[in-house]
């Protein structure tokens, strides 16, 4: 038996606090070590926050519809530009969730001990720059007319493939 990958969700750019809200209460559930929300992704109130009080309070709130507790729970951060370099460096292979040419079937991958998996924006992805950086890519198969899922429901399948192909 295999030990659970240590897992690292990087969610950037994503638009709506309910998808946040939604990513943090599927990323506890699965064990998720820590969320790196970057680019424009709301996030809850930090230590020294420089947002207007009432708009980082807002957000809170939004995002807690959905997460319910969790995001009180998991370990987070905001970075402006996810620190790729420093999460290699510390032994993580940066997986990107995303439809592309050279992406591998999520079934199909074998994850590695340590995954940072990033997210992208709901309607494009992730950008070209960003997968650039990625070591893998991985792809949820789909079988009906949609060509994608919800970024908060696709980052649900990802944690319970990636968890559960190793145990």
């Amino acid at each position: 038996m295999s030990v659970m990958p240590e897992i690292i969700v990087i969610a950037h750019n994503i638009r709506s606090t309910h998808n946040v809200g939604a990513i943090f209460r599927s990323s506890e559930g699965f064990g998720v070590s820590r969320i790196i929300l970057s680019g424009y992704t709301p996030y809850p109130i930090i230590d020294n926050d420089t947002r207007l009080p009432h708009i980082s309070r807002k957000l809170t709130e939004q995002i807690h519809k959905t997460a319910l507790g969790a995001e009180q729970i998991v370990p987070f951060n905001y970075q402006e530009v996810p620190d790729i370099a420093t999460l290699r460096a510390s032994g993580y292979t940066i997986v990107g969730l995303e439809q592309d040419e050279r992406s591998v079937m999520l079934p199909d991958y074998t994850p590695p001990e340590k995954i940072a998996l990033l997210l992208g924006e709901e309607v494009k992805g992730i950008t070209d720059d960003m997968r650039d950086l990625c070591d893998d890519l991985i792809e949820i198969p789909m079988v009906g007319k949609k060509e994608s899922f919800n970024v908060s429901v696709a980052t649900g399948i990802a944690l319970y493939a990636l968890t559960s192909s190793n145990s």
